[in-house]
């Protein structure tokens, strides 16, 4: 993967080990020895099969369209963004394409003439993109055209993050930089010191009034000002505790969920806790939870774990309300909400709605035959995937 250097010595090292820890959390192996044991071992370790299901929901394709090279093996969940009726998707390779919601009509194509890894990023009238070497690039929302770039230090594989009059940019090397929309003038950074190993991969940060939410690759979660980034609170999510830098993995790497005065975080410890977000104090905490954001729906926080296991836990409480353990190592993406259902995706490129009443599958549909890493985005009862083949698909559940 020589498009993906980090600047740094540093950086170098937290990408190779990061790269191994991907492999660990996404193959469901506890040890490394997995990898290479017996064949029942490795017969372990596949992806479970699906069965036949009774769909008490119909859900059929309004359209599918490319956008470009994909993301492949570079672990970048790369996902499309939908603002205005306008769906905003990118790959590696290929650009920014702004598309109509509802027909997947092409309303305008940029090439960005560098390999794209975070974003799009869109609002405040401009669509933003990341790229494997640190670029930033905002575009004109309405026609695509360039309106300016910056540069981070490293790798942006987080969508940014575009509010306030500011755009928000994290980057693999723990950094949150924030820049004048109107102009990409840097205005604050903040840095994260990063554990010796991490897993590969991040996402964007959440905003709430006057304030921004990062996800740290040590467990934690930091509130920050928007308007020159001083830290307001932290708080531990999943502790990196174990006997090896493997086992201490405790990354926050789905953007924190903010609904009302609560923010909802998952680590890769199997943990979720609700906070009181103006003070930054823990309501509850449960022990399941994953590498992907949560989503929220009615009285539920679902969440993916590193195993495919889905889970729903009370709003309230955190108590466990269902479990779906059916779809155990099939590289389960963090999941979304459409209605009375949560979604997911796989490595196979099917895309399944699970009821939020009980976790049971309400339908199934397939998106082409590569895996989807990014999570599901709903908008206007639309739900959006893109695999990791820049492919990408709309369905309507009915």
């Amino acid at each position: 993967m020589n498009s993906a250097r980090p600047s740094s010595p540093t950086g170098r090292r937290v990408a190779r080990l990061a790269l191994v820890a991907a492999i660990v959390a996404l193959s469901g192996c506890s040890t490394v020895s997995g990898w290479f044991g017996s064949k029942d071992s490795k017969k372990a370790a596949k992806p479970a099969e699906l069965v036949a299901i009774t769909p008490s929901m119909t859900v059929s394709q309004l359209w599918s369209t490319d956008v470009g090279g994909g993301e492949g093996r570079l672990g970048l969940r790369q996902g499309p963004v939908v603002d205005g009726g306008r769906v905003f998707a990118a790959a590696v390779t290929g650009g920014v394409y702004a598309l109509d919601l509802q027909t997947g009509k092409a309303v305008w194509h940029h090439d960005t003439k560098v390999k794209v890894s975070g974003g799009p990023g869109a609002g405040e009238g401009l669509v933003v993109v990341g790229g494997l070497e640190g670029e930033v690039i905002a575009l004109d929302e309405a026609t695509g055209a360039q309106k300016w770039t910056a540069k981070v230090g490293n790798e942006v594989v987080a969508a940014p993050t575009i509010a306030q009059g500011r755009v928000f940019v994290r980057s693999v090397d723990g950094r949150v930089t924030a820049f004048d929309a109107a102009t990409g003038e840097r205005r604050w950074f903040w840095n994260r010191q990063l554990p010796n190993l991490t897993a590969r991969g991040n996402d964007a940060v959440a905003v709430g009034p006057g304030v921004v939410f990062v996800g740290n690759d040590d467990g934690s979660v930091a509130m920050l000002a928007a308007a020159d980034g001083r830290p307001l609170w932290e708080l531990p999510i999943g502790q990196p505790e174990g006997r090896n830098e493997l086992e201490r993995i405790a990354d926050v790497d789905g953007t924190p969920v903010l609904e009302g005065g609560a923010l909802y975080a998952t680590s890769m410890k199997r943990s979720t806790v609700a906070i009181d977000a103006p003070n930054g104090r823990p309501v509850w905490a449960a022990e399941h939870g994953g590498p992907g954001r949560p989503a929220l729906g009615g009285n539920s926080v679902v969440v993916t774990e590193v195993d495919g296991s889905v889970f729903a836990l009370d709003k309230q409480s955190g108590a466990a309300l269902w479990q779906q353990p059916a779809l155990a190592r099939r590289d389960v993406t963090a999941p979304a909400v459409a209605g009375d259902a949560a979604v997911v995706a796989d490595l196979e490129g099917y895309v399944h709605w699970l009821r939020l009443s009980d976790g049971a599958f309400a339908a199934r549909m397939r998106a082409g035959r590569n895996g989807i890493r990014a999570t599901p985005v709903v908008a206007d009862g639309i739900v959006l995937v893109q695999n990791v083949d820049g492919g990408l698909t709309a369905f309507r559940a009915q």
